[in-house]
């Protein structure tokens, strides 16, 4: 017995390994700032929790529909209707155990051997290991900071071929929170109408944590054309600090939505009925709170981006949403640090940040551009100040 050849073929999160690695040094008492977790340090609106407790109350322990319960279904073609202007039915909705689950399920129901899918780095990291185990190949088109780490429109002409099936565009980004105005959307549109075979994977996950008035927008509202070959995909783990909750969904091509059906029918079958009793009541709850919660996350973006930019050997943009920053990393590579290890990578760096200063950060690597690295800021501005102190003197130290 061995492991299979489509598992081969995929690794284990880094994001979540390092993430690991952090709570095991926490809980042998070292002082370490973990900065790796892709999770929001708020807690679950009390207003969700309380529906989840009554939805214990009145027994709604028991198997629901596959792919989500009527009243969660209904909760989400209202939200796409009231936050995108996108009009679903119940039958194109599909409601899945994190929105991790539901591009799984999007990829493996229809990519084939050799079939291609586009994704720009830096990328989520389980972008393209979904890919790998579908049996895909992933088209990798780097958009750096020159760029703000954003696709443009004749790097997604080139990388079109008649294999091509997916284009995944995330926005606001892990990892670097870019995001695209209408007017870029609109530009990628363009391009996609003309390859009325390439499908498009609109991950929305951090919609609600943007910045300075920016103005979300998702392809398949500035793009009518493209409406029946989008899969308009969200979650609750974000926005609402629902990590735990499990629970992603999206709103595409009724017949796609059944074949994703047909997949998790065989696979986790539905989510946690209590964890849609919740989701239910976020969605269609006050939803006041989002802003106040983006507002408290746009502060903590700029303390770590102006006191990144102090440090020596870093340069960091300015993202326009999400909790993650991407500082590049090309004025470090190539010194060397006190204890003599040579910085010859990020994931050096990020090594010698965790060992020698205690502070847990993600490598550029792991999301296909180098040299940077990810740090997310969702956590209390005196462990950011913190962090960001001891990344100064980190990188002060080297020579």
């Amino acid at each position: 017995m061995h492991p299979s050849a489509a598992l081969a073929r995929i690794k284990p999160s880094p994001t979540l390994a390092i993430t690991t690695r952090t709570m095991e040094l926490k809980r042998a008492g070292v002082d370490v700032i973990g900065l790796a977790a892709g999770e929001p340090d708020f807690d679950t609106p009390e207003f969700v929790k309380q529906a989840a407790i009554q939805a214990i109350r009145d027994g709604k322990t028991k198997y629901t529909n596959v792919d989500g319960t009527p009243e969660l279904k209904e909760a989400i073609v209202a939200k796409f209707q009231r936050d995108n202007g996108l009009t679903y039915k119940t039958d194109q909705i599909s409601v899945n155990v994190g929105g991790k689950h539901t591009l799984f399920n999007a990829i493996v129901a229809t990519v084939d051997p050799g079939d291609e899918v586009i994704v720009p780095a830096p990328y989520w990291v389980s972008y393209p290991d979904v890919v790998l185990f579908a049996g895909g190949t992933p088209v990798f088109v780097p958009a750096g900071p020159e760029q703000n780490y954003k696709l443009n429109p004749a790097q997604l002409e080139a990388a079109i071929t008649p294999r091509t099936k997916w284009v995944i565009l995330n926005s606001p980004s892990n990892p670097t929170g870019a995001a695209y105005s209408v007017a870029e959307l609109k530009a990628l549109g363009e391009v996609l109408e003309r390859h009325p075979h390439v499908w498009v994977f609109a991950d929305d996950m951090y919609e609600h944590i943007i910045y300075d008035g920016f103005e979300f927008a998702t392809i398949a509202q500035v793009c009518p054309s493209l409406y029946e070959r989008t899969l308009t995909v969200n979650g609750c783990s974000k926005a609402y600090a629902m990590t735990g909750w499990r629970i992603g969904y999206a709103g595409g091509a009724s017949w796609l939505i059944k074949a994703i059906s047909k997949l998790q029918s065989q696979s986790t079958s539905n989510p946690c009925s209590i964890a849609q009793a919740a989701a239910t009541a976020a969605l269609n709850g006050d939803q006041s709170f989002l802003a106040e919660r983006a507002l408290a996350f746009q502060g903590r973006r700029d303390l770590v981006v102006s006191m990144l930019n102090q440090a020596n050997g870093i340069t960091c943009p300015r993202p326009e949403g999400a909790f993650y920053v991407y500082p590049e990393l090309s004025g470090l590579i190539g010194k060397t640090a006190p204890n003599g290890r040579l910085i010859d990578s990020d994931e050096a760096f990020v090594a010698y940040l965790l060992d020698d200063h205690r502070v847990a950060a993600v490598q550029g690597a792991a999301f296909g551009l180098s040299p940077a690295l990810r740090i997310s800021y969702a956590t209390s501005d005196e462990l950011l100040r913190e962090a960001c102190e001891r990344i100064q003197t980190a990188c002060a130290a080297v020579r």
